[in-house]
């Protein structure tokens, strides 16, 4: 799973290349198959242009590229455009509109549209691999995710608590999501102390404790700084799962499969990517395949 995003959450996280690009690469050097968040609202991306990116890996890596998971967006990434930052509900009908434009575009269909976000002529040459990747919607509370459950193709959260995620799943079911896709991203900071996966969680992902309805207006990496001075390690329990026990993720994740997630994205927030690959793999891993 790879995200998108212009801008990092801190300027001390230092780097935040380009998705599209690192997902070419990503894929050519492996056998893993992939998916990507995007926001096609017509600020930073167009849905054509998005659409077209998404067919191209499709054809590049027959049976890979499994999903695009579609948002709203945020403003540290999407205003840099000097196009404004609108209101949620406009920010969701524009993402109606785009996944309606990726569809048409994905099936082969010259589309004309005149709505929120225009198009004209548009048609794509180099089409998905057959089936198309899935199209997930993104979301962070039970409204949005009841809304999602009418049109798209799977639900894309994240958390790091199940009292978080229940009625997320709840709302995207009773929205007529019944029988979709789950996704979920796991927040973790694996480290061989307490002390050491606490310190990683604050010094690097402390960014998440901001709640989503004021994440989403912060303009800039500074002002989530500014947000957070007041987080301290310990206040992280609730946003990252964090133990050096293999044991304790085991258990977290099977938990999590039983409120019915089928895909299950683990990030670490650390810097130890290496070790924290090699310790899954060996001690996590195995537990989890039946």
């Amino acid at each position: 799973m790879c995200s998108d995003h212009f801008h990092p959450w801190s300027p001390s996280q230092g780097q935040s290349g380009f998705t599209w690009s690192w997902l070419g690469a990503a894929m050519q050097a492996t056998q893993l198959p992939f998916g990507t968040m995007a926001i096609p609202g017509g600020w930073r991306y167009h849905p054509a242009i998005v659409a077209q990116a998404g067919a191209t890996l499709s054809r590049m890596f027959p049976g890979r590229f499994l999903w695009l998971a579609l948002g709203s967006g945020e403003a540290l990434n999407e205003r840099i455009v000097g196009q404004g930052w609108p209101e949620k509900a406009e920010r969701n009908r524009r993402l109606k509109e785009a996944a309606e434009i990726i569809r048409a575009l994905w099936a082969g269909e010259t589309v004309n549209r005149d709505g929120a976000i225009p198009v004209e002529d548009a048609r794509l040459y180099t089409g998905p691999h057959d089936p198309p990747p899935l199209l997930y919607g993104a979301a962070l509370s039970p409204e949005t995710a009841g809304w999602l459950g009418g049109w798209a193709d799977g639900l894309l959260t994240v958390g790091a608590k199940t009292e978080q995620l229940r009625p997320i799943v709840d709302a995207f079911r009773r929205g007529g999501g019944e029988g979709k896709k789950l996704g979920l991203q796991v927040h973790v900071s694996w480290a061989a102390s307490e002390e050491e996966a606490r310190e990683q969680a604050h010094t690097h992902w402390r960014f998440n404790v901001v709640p989503p309805g004021a994440a989403e207006l912060l303009r800039t990496p500074e002002q989530f700084d500014a947000a957070t001075s007041t987080v301290r390690p310990e206040d992280m329990e609730d946003y990252v799962l964090m133990s050096p026990d293999p044991a304790f993720y085991v258990e977290a994740l099977r938990e999590f499969r039983s409120l019915g997630f089928e895909e299950i994205y683990v990030h670490n927030v650390g810097t130890n990517q290496r070790e924290f690959v090699e310790a899954f793999g060996r001690e996590v891993l195995p537990h989890l395949h039946e």
